[in-house]
């Protein structure tokens, strides 16, 4: 019974609903279940889910980031522009990219918790920022033309592996990138994390430096969308159109995952099955002969059916009574008892 209940869950249902997609997408398209397939599958999901990852960070703080697709543009204008045929180049523009990404993510936290601007409203802004400086840059059309081996990233990989014969590097990426995301989730900064979104001025009251917890969730979101831009400059090319939309893809695969817009709630790993299951239906849907012209529209239903599944479970746990010790509560907390609590889960960080 408890395993059922976990299933249907919002954390478990997105599993449940990734595997009944795969299914469907098996039994209409046999050749999708052989291991070559299946890993070009998982390489053309690895740049969405690792951005997932970032904006999981972003919501679980009860913030949001508007800007991760813009910024996925920039940095593969920017790696089709300055790298060119020059393989030596390559490292410096990625450390050039990696800084970039940094000072996106300080100025998106620091201005939505110094001036306390509305991340909707920061991250709006820096996102048409960015897109002006592509347009201007590039003049709206495709520009750069990055080595082979700068290429190779994202769209290469391990071949000859047995059983899967091809391991491409963006999944690699995607398991490491999600372990270290799972690793801080363990640590003081996922925790506090948790914890600014769920009640932040109980944070307050613990002592915790909030805007600069918070600031961290965006240059993490930064750093995911810079990772995934490296990737798509192997496969998607260099365009301004390239990255546009993803951090509403982003936003639908982390709301699927069972993450609660607002903070305070939500499974890292759920977000990365919820990119998943998002790929496997429009996958789905493309096999069915819809247009893909409806994604929006599917993108929009799932947003607001995952909210609406998540807040009549969590009021259905709440009125069945107190919940275990590894859930956070849907009380505010507002006594000492709790602000010691929570004093002790983070501090040091």
């Amino acid at each position: 019974m408890n395993a059922l209940r976990t299933l249907v869950s919002p954390r478990g249902a997105v599993f449940l609903l990734l595997v009944l997609l795969l299914v469907a997408v098996t039994v209409l398209n046999p050749s999708f279940a052989e291991p070559g397939q299946f890993m070009r599958f998982l390489q053309r999901v690895a740049p969405i889910a690792i951005v997932a990852i970032g904006q999981y960070f972003v919501i679980i703080a009860g913030e949001f980031d508007l800007s991760q697709g813009s910024l996925i543009t920039a940095q593969v204008i920017i790696a089709g522009n300055l790298v060119g045929q020059d393989d030596a180049r390559t490292v410096p523009v990625l450390l050039l990219m990696v800084v970039f990404a940094v000072a996106v993510g300080l100025v998106n936290g620091l201005l939505t918790t110094l001036l306390k601007v509305p991340s909707f409203i920061v991250t709006l802004g820096m996102m048409l920022a960015l897109l002006g400086g592509v347009m201007w840059w590039t003049g709206g059309a495709a520009t750069g033309n990055p080595a082979d081996s700068f290429r190779e990233i994202g769209r290469g990989g391990i071949r000859e592996v047995p059983l899967l014969d091809f391991l491409p590097w963006a999944v690699l990426l995607l398991i490491v990138w999600l372990a270290l995301g799972i690793w801080i989730t363990k640590r003081p900064l996922g925790k506090t994390l948790i914890a600014v979104g769920d009640n932040p001025r109980a944070v307050d009251y613990a002592g915790a430096r909030r805007a600069w917890v918070t600031t961290r969730a965006f240059v993490i979101s930064a750093l995911s969308a810079t990772l995934s831009a490296v990737l798509l400059v192997g496969y998607a090319g260099v365009h301004p159109s390239v990255g546009r939309g993803y951090e509403f893809t982003a936003i639908t695969a982390v709301v699927l995952g069972g993450v609660v817009l607002g903070g305070g709630r939500g499974w890292i790993v759920g977000a990365v099955a919820g990119a998943f299951a998002l790929e496997a239906l429009f996958m789905l849907l493309n096999i069915a002969g819809v247009p893909s012209t409806l994604r929006d529209a599917v993108q929009g239903v799932i947003i607001i059916a995952a909210v609406a599944y998540s807040a009549v479970a969590f009021r259905a746990r709440r009125r069945r009574g107190p919940q275990s010790s590894e859930t956070v509560t849907d009380e505010p907390v507002t006594a000492p008892a709790p602000t010691r609590t929570i004093h002790t889960e983070i501090r040091g960080d």
